[in-house]
């Protein structure tokens, strides 16, 4: 029988291509072709993986399909109407048995459709159960929907076998074959569980080897505590203000002390006379530190708790202080608190944070420090389990590649 032949695709956003890179490598070891669709920036992963990049946003530009519909990721809808029959025809040229997708890659459901092939789903996020997740972002989101974003519905609906898309439909990807979950089966109850059913569960790390690869110098000055602040990538979409506020009170109050390390994700996010402000506080502010090498050096993580900064949170073993934001982020932040890996910084999301509030959780993790470290090995024990057992989900996977 001849090597199935996989399309993977992933969103052009670095939190969501991250946890397909282990799919991925699973299944190019098993003898798979992986031919992953995707943001051509991601090559190096792709590689190293052992997938062969197919740069999906040079030819189809996402901002020319919508670059008004909120929240953004409607516009990775409109994505899939406009640009499904091109890809489709990419993918068909290429002997695609088997689509493998990120959540929200909404066009990886549309050219599995077209083939006529099964589909899988990487579940974006923790329990992010479809029918819920809607009803919460049509309650708490700013929704605008533009004219192309609606053509591309009707098109999802009437060419691709998607009767109930919806601009929303990136919420509401669950394959009927097989979801592949990014966390332990611990993070979600045997209730929550049934909504994703049928249900396989992989982790969201990167494979083995590359954990336990040594790790470079993080950039940290020196000193004691030594804490990390990471706040993603999506805030900066809708909360900008927050984020930079976030960051210059978080320096305010351990610079002075201890050793900060900012992620900013660009500096242009942050206005100059803040990074200034940051700096003269004592905090190192960067636009991409190694997240990875800092999470090895780190004393206290400062997240937004976003699935992948948690998973590698709890791999690092160090503590967090959570400020969720939206989606899924809120409800980790409950996790890691009752899992005693974790602690909130504010009582209603997005509120105004505090130097007193921050002083207080790091000094609440200094006095609690062994039962957090107690607290972190048996959630990393977790970890490994459900990477130990990812042999037999690619196995599954490979099953609907061949049926």
């Amino acid at each position: 029988m001849s090597a199935p032949v996989v399309a993977v695709f992933a969103p052009d956003a670095i939190g969501h291509f991250r946890p397909l890179r282990a799919v991925i490598a699973g299944l190019a070891e098993r003898g798979a072709t992986v031919h992953v669709f995707t943001a051509g920036a991601f090559a190096d992963e792709v590689l190293a993986a052992g997938g062969r990049l197919v740069d999906l946003f040079g030819p189809y530009p996402l901002e020319a399909a919508d670059d008004e519909s909120l929240p953004v990721v409607s516009r990775y809808v409109t994505y899939a109407g406009h640009y499904g029959e091109a890809v489709a025809r990419d993918a068909a040229g290429l002997g695609v048995s088997l689509v493998v997708g990120d959540t929200y890659a909404v066009i990886a459901r549309a050219v599995a459709n077209a083939l006529g092939v099964p589909y899988i789903s990487v579940a974006a996020g923790h329990n992010l159960a479809p029918g819920p997740y809607i009803e919460e972002i049509k309650a708490t989101r700013d929704i605008r929907t533009s004219e192309r974003c609606l053509r591309a519905v009707e098109v999802l609906r009437d060419r691709f076998g998607m009767p109930n898309a919806s601009p929303l439909s990136y919420a509401d990807g669950l394959s009927p074959h097989l979801n592949v979950m990014c966390e332990p089966p611990q993070w979600l109850t045997v209730e929550e569980r049934r909504a994703f059913e049928p249900a396989a569960f992989f982790g969201s790390l990167a494979p083995l080897r590359e954990l336990d690869a040594p790790r470079p110098p993080a950039g940290f000055r020196g000193g004691s505590p030594k804490v990390y602040v990471s706040l993603g990538t999506v805030p900066w979409w809708y909360w900008p203000d927050i984020v930079t506020d976030v960051f210059e009170t978080v320096a305010r109050a351990v610079g002075a002390t201890g050793d900060v390390l900012i992620s900013t994700g660009r500096l242009d996010n942050v206005p100059q006379d803040r990074v200034a402000a940051m700096r003269g506080a004592g905090a190192k502010v960067v636009p991409h530190p190694h997240t990875w090498a800092a999470l090895g050096e780190a004393d206290v993580f400062i997240t937004h708790q976003g699935a992948n900064s948690t998973h590698e949170g709890v791999y690092s073993r160090v503590p967090m202080l959570s400020y969720p934001f939206h989606g899924d982020q809120p409800m980790l932040a409950e996790c890691c608190a009752r899992f005693g890996i974790g602690l909130p910084l504010v009582d209603e999301l997005r509120a105004p944070l505090t130097i007193e509030a921050v002083e207080a959780g790091i000094a609440a993790i200094a006095e609690r420090r062994d039962a957090f470290d107690t607290a972190l090995e048996r959630a990393r024990e977790w970890e490994l389990a459900v990477i130990a057992d990812r042999p037999a989900v690619i196995e599954r996977v490979l099953a609907l590649a061949q049926s």
